[in-house]
């Protein structure tokens, strides 16, 4: 439970949907659950937005999953007495990570995914995520670059190399999957850049508000661009999505933006960007054993050596 006088102790603050008696484990354990959690979710969601974008306007299916996420978040904590204000000094700060973190990669970075496979995209982001949070990190201030560090960044990205390299690249890309490819790049720096900036607005807000006032900002501005520009963004307002998109639309809206998104924000402000960054290292493993476990798909040495890279490049970067 999120409180308005809590201290800003590492793991003092939990997810709303995922709260723990504060006696349960221990911080470091209840942190390193909460990254399994968002590893696990995250490594979910690029199929989950996939399907829901294959009939729906990528502008409007996140919007509206953004802006119903933040008005729930913000709703919990209105309902729960834990309401505070944003300063004045941090509103500039905020709608900027809002932009970035949800209008700007979302739609960059969905429409460039009609363009990639849900693999390749995976690769990329998984590749980028962690060297750009470490990159804007360090830039910021915010970020100490040692050996170890380094270490880990090159275990993860051989092991990124290892399991999907020859199998998202094979074959030559023509130019809307360069330009799709491009699209989830940029998606993925923006995204970045926001987690960097956003870290110093927890200093004074508890991390679930940051996360519920970026989302709702961010939807809102996202949503409103897409009915005013967006191709058939109006039509789709209607709902008529069908059951697979709204399914999608449904688990990226509970456990990816009420859950995961939670933790990352929780997992920034206490960790820092580079070491919460390591996710992406451990997602696209989720994601290749849920492939085996549901639809059937064998894995060769070249799949297990990456896997192993990656988790181990984890392993090390959250090493204390």
């Amino acid at each position: 439970m999120i409180s308005r006088n809590a201290p800003a102790a590492p793991g003092s603050v939990m997810s709303p949907t995922l709260a723990l008696p504060p006696t349960t484990l221990p911080p470091l354990a209840r942190q390193r659950a909460m990254f399994a959690v968002l590893c696990f979710v995250w490594g979910t969601t690029w199929l989950a937005m996939k399907v829901g974008i294959a009939t729906v306007p990528p502008g409007l299916f996140a919007g509206t999953r953004w802006t119903v996420a933040g008005l729930a978040l913000l709703a919990w904590r209105h309902a729960s007495g834990q309401h505070m204000g944003v300063p004045l000094r941090l509103r500039g700060r905020l709608v900027v990570v809002s932009v970035l973190m949800v209008s700007l990669n979302q739609v960059i970075q969905l429409y460039g995914l009609r363009y990639v496979p849900a693999g390749l995209a995976t690769v990329i982001s998984a590749a980028l995520t962690p060297v750009s949070l470490l990159g804007f990190g360090v830039l910021a201030g915010q970020e100490r670059f040692d050996r170890r560090q380094a270490a880990a960044l090159g275990l993860g990205i051989a092991g990124i190399l290892a399991l999907f390299g020859p199998k998202a690249l094979a074959g030559d890309l023509g130019w809307r999957e360069v330009a799709g490819a491009g699209g989830v790049i940029v998606g993925t720096l923006c995204y970045s850049a926001g987690s960097v900036l956003a870290r110093p607005l927890m200093r004074t807000l508890p991390a679930a508000e940051v996360a519920g006032l970026t989302n709702l900002v961010g939807g809102v501005l996202l949503l409103a661009c897409s009915l005013a520009f967006e191709p058939g963004s109006r039509a789709a307002a209607l709902g008529h999505w069908g059951w697979p998109a709204f399914g999608a639309w449904l688990y990226l809206l509970l456990p990816g933006s009420l859950g995961a998104t939670v933790i990352y924000f929780l997992l920034v402000r206490d960790w820092g960007p580079g070491r919460t960054g390591t996710y992406a290292f451990v997602s696209p493993v989720v994601g290749v054993v849920l492939a085996m476990l549901l639809f059937g798909e064998r894995v060769d040495l070249a799949d297990v050596l990456g896997m192993t890279l990656m988790l181990g490049a984890a392993g090390l970067a959250l090493r204390r």
